[in-house]
């Protein structure tokens, strides 16, 4: 029985350390010329301002959540629909219960105001 296993555990190991040679061969050969223009904080082009040390408001982060959590929403519902004739009535309630959940959460996203845009 384990020596079923031990391919899985050679490509595991061939793997790592095709991974850790990479790492080291290129930093043997990349350049290395530090500049203090090239240590600068770069912010699209434009000259930055203030720290780079600043905090960011909460809502970007919610509306990101928001967004992973409708966008997994369409992941189960394409292949529910590719076989939807196949599935029968109570693959269709459970998808409504799907739904209606996550209705629920973004409504009450939206009653405590974390979709305002201040």
């Amino acid at each position: 029985m384990p020596a079923d296993y031990s391919a899985v555990l050679v490509f595991i190991l061939v793997g790592i350390g095709l991974v850790l040679f990479t790492f080291f061969f290129s930093s043997l050969i990349r350049p290395h010329r530090p500049d203090k223009v090239k240590n600068e904080t770069y912010e699209c082009g434009i000259p930055a301002v203030g720290e780079s040390w600043t905090q960011f408001n909460n809502r970007f982060y919610i509306i990101g959540l928001i967004f992973v959590i409708f966008d997994v929403e369409a992941v189960f519902l394409f292949p529910w629909a590719v076989a939807y004739n196949s599935l029968g009535l109570f693959a269709l309630i459970e998808m409504v219960i799907f739904i209606g959940i996550l209705l629920v959460g973004l409504v009450y996203a939206w009653k405590k105001g974390a979709l305002e845009w201040v």
